[in-house]
C-alpha cells in the first residue's frame, strides 16, 4: 500500500482520523435518527441550519453552502421534509420565482427530540475516553477548524 507510506505526515494523520471518527459517529446516529424520529442524519443537519439562521429561513443555494452539497441534493432532502411538515417554503416577497426553506413548529419539535438523541449519543462517544480537560481543549481545537465558516453550528 504505497499510500500509507506517504501518510507520515501528522497533518494528513489527524485529517484521516477526523474523517473516520465522523463517519462512525454519522453511522452510530444513523439508525437510531432513522427508527425513533424519521430523519437522516442530513436532514437533522438541514434543520439544525434553519433553526440557527436568520428568522429560521435559508435559500437552498445557502442551504447547500452551508451543508457542501449541491442546490440538486437541497431539492431532493426537502421534497420529503415538506410532506411530512418539517419545513415549508416561503416566496420572496420582491421576487416570486425565489423562495426560501423555513423550519416549521413541527419541525423545532422533532429537531428537538433528534437533538436529544444525538447529545446522547455524543456522550456515549467520549464517555471512558476523555477528561472534562482533553474534552474542553479538543472543543477549542476543533472550534478552530470551523470558526467564521457559515456551516458552523455551534
Amino acid at each position: 500500500m504505497i499510500y500509507i507510506s506517504r501518510m507520515n505526515d501528522i497533518a494528513s494523520i489527524n485529517a484521516l482520523r477526523l474523517l473516520q471518527s465522523a463517519d462512525e459517529f454519522r453511522a452510530r446516529l444513523a439508525g437510531e435518527f432513522s427508527a425513533v424520529h424519521g430523519l437522516s442524519v442530513n436532514e437533522f443537519f438541514l434543520l439544525m441550519h434553519l433553526d440557527k439562521a436568520p428568522n429560521r429561513r435559508l435559500s437552498r443555494v445557502e442551504l447547500a453552502k452551508r451543508m457542501h452539497v449541491s442546490a440538486s441534493t437541497v431539492t431532493r432532502m426537502v421534497a420529503p421534509m415538506e410532506k411530512i411538515g418539517v419545513v415549508d417554503r416561503e416566496a420572496d416577497a420582491r421576487d416570486a420565482r425565489f423562495a426560501f426553506v423555513t423550519i416549521t413548529e413541527t419541525g423545532r419539535t422533532k429537531l428537538n427530540e433528534a437533538y436529544a438523541t444525538f447529545q446522547k449519543r455524543a456522550g456515549y462517544m467520549f464517555q471512558d475516553r476523555w477528561t472534562e480537560a482533553e474534552l474542553n481543549e479538543l472543543s477549542e481545537l476543533l472550534n478552530r477548524l470551523v470558526a467564521g465558516t457559515a456551516a458552523n453550528l455551534t
